[in-house]
């Protein structure tokens, strides 16, 4: 891959590797995380512990790379969860502006969504990291077991146990790319407009909004649910707001800038075109990275 570049520049092997697989491990640690800032330390301390690594002794290197990132992102896992429960009102995952290919890829999209992140919160450190490794990356219950330090017949047990509880709160309806761009069109055409009607055809009657302003700027400090009480929030925005569509975490969103200045990203959870969940994050350390495009694969 370097023969071609000058000696200075060639990377060694063990860099070579890396690279190759930075960004899966970006997203294994993103998607355990739910932060864009804390997967880059996983990284940090991935790339620390790989070089000190005998390559030739190494049979999968990518299964190995996984498997230390993965254990990093359980340690750093189990202090954020301490640190989120002083945190101020709701907390919500650090949003990424991604490539619209992205969203070409289904079950990546789905993945690293919003709505998807927020249910991979209510697992257990373990059960998030076996249920990421095995229905995402599709990992062997043996290169599991070797990342979380449990048995196979464990993981097994785990998996099924982690599967059952995403599968009971994860999304109700499935929308196509279109239907999800349609409502969110409509959406922010009702804001931007002031049309109050508008507003309440593009919103389920149960839709909940949640901002997260980290106890830093201005933001509700309890869910707001019920699409009349959201409406009446979001009412305040149609003056000022100017409402730039983007691609947020693999789906459709909304960035939002006040009087010319980055304000807040939102994204959506759309079931069968309608918008049930909307997310609001306005907490500025979470918005430090959103105007750079991420790189997620699998």
């Amino acid at each position: 891959m370097n023969e071609g570049a000058p000696a200075h520049e060639r990377m060694d092997p063990a860099t070579e590797v890396f690279v190759a697989h930075r960004n899966l491990l970006f997203t294994v640690a993103y998607e355990m995380l739910g932060s864009a800032a804390d997967a880059e330390d996983v990284l940090q301390e991935t790339w620390l512990r790989w070089t000190g690594v005998d390559l030739e002794s190494v049979r999968d290197q990518r299964a190995f790379l996984v498997r230390i990132a993965t254990r990093e992102a359980l340690t750093r896992l189990r202090t954020l969860r301490r640190r989120k429960e002083s945190y101020a009102g709701p907390w919500l995952p650090e949003p990424l502006l991604t490539a619209p290919d992205v969203a070409e890829d289904v079950e990546l999209a789905d993945s690293v969504s919003m709505a998807m992140l927020l249910v991979l919160e209510t697992l257990a450190p373990t059960e998030r990291a076996v249920f990421v490794l095995r229905e995402v990356f599709d990992l062997g219950y043996d290169e599991i077991a070797g990342a979380v330090g449990k048995t196979p017949a464990a993981v097994r047990q785990i998996a099924h146990r982690a599967r059952n509880h995403v599968a009971a709160r994860r999304p109700r309806g499935n929308s196509s790319p279109a239907e999800a761009r349609d409502a969110l069109d409509a959406f922010r055409r009702a804001v931007e407009t002031g049309d109050v009607q508008r507003l309440l055809d593009v919103l389920a009657p149960d839709v909940v909004l949640l901002t997260d302003g980290g106890g830093v700027v201005r933001a509700a400090l309890a869910p707001v649910v019920g699409a009349d009480r959201v409406t009446g929030v979001l009412g305040r925005l149609t003056a000022r707001a100017a409402l730039q569509p983007v691609q947020i975490n693999g789906q459709p969103g909304l960035r939002i800038k006040l009087t010319g200045e980055a304000d807040s990203v939102l994204a959506v959870r759309i079931d069968n075109g309608l918008i049930t969940g909307l997310y609001a994050v306005r907490n500025p350390e979470k918005l430090a990275r959103i105007d750079l495009e991420t790189a997620v694969s699998r």
